[in-house]
């Protein structure tokens, strides 16, 4: 890479040859990029020539004698394998571990009655679902797809087949399978089923991974 050219390097407001406008202050900036520096392995000399500046340069980037462009952070970025907000000291919004009952919004999908029971953001997806008697299309519903799922009965009877077997599951009894295995839910009460669901499968929203009808061709892969 080649270096950059001074230009986008801007001094910092007070010296001789910094301009009136266009400076961004950036306080926690240089002690920042030095300790990502070192926290990468890289002598000032290494960096430098990854970036493409000299090691003055970036000498004075540290030492919070120059302030980086927007392209310079970019490399800087790459080069320390983290992002620009990283370097900037952006702390991202906390994800709210809670999740109120009277949040829960009831939807419908195929006849079926979904609660989202968990925060979005997450590595899977928390659920509570009721299967009514009969499930419409949902009961003939094959589903593959990458990921595990688990599944608790809160109520009712629920009948759940895993590839070739078919089981019977009772309050209190759960399943915890790999979900590229061809598996269907349905409701083997008559008052339906109720029953906690988790998936790792986070690509789609709930309703069309877990809940929504697919074209019989497709027989439910995913």
């Amino acid at each position: 890479m080649s270096p950059l050219p001074e230009p986008h390097l801007s001094p910092v407001p007070g010296t001789p040859d910094a301009p009136d406008e266009g400076v961004v202050e950036l306080p926690s900036m240089a002690p920042r990029l030095r300790a990502l520096r070192r926290r990468s392995g890289l002598t000032l000399e290494a960096a430098a020539a990854r970036v493409g500046l000299s090691p003055a340069h970036l000498s004075r980037l540290e030492t919070g004698r120059r302030t980086p462009s927007l392209p310079m952070l970019l490399a800087l970025a790459r080069t320390y394998g983290t992002t620009v907000s990283d370097l900037l000291g952006e702390v991202p919004a906390e994800l709210d571990p809670i999740v109120r009952a009277d949040r829960m919004e009831p939807q419908e999908a195929g006849g079926w009655t979904y609660w989202r029971a968990g925060g979005s953001g997450r590595a899977m997806q928390a659920l509570r679902l009721h299967v009514p008697p009969g499930g419409g299309s949902q009961n003939e519903l094959v589903r593959v797809h990458p990921g595990e799922e688990w599944l608790y009965v809160t109520r009712g009877r629920l009948r759940l087949t895993l590839g070739d077997a078919t089981h019977l599951l009772d309050p209190g009894d759960a399943a915890h399978f790999d979900s590229l295995t061809p598996h269907r839910i349905a409701a083997a009460s008559r008052g339906g089923v109720d029953l906690l669901f988790l998936h790792t499968l986070l690509q789609s929203g709930a309703a069309e991974l877990c809940l929504g009808a697919t074209p019989p061709t497709q027989r439910g892969i995913r």
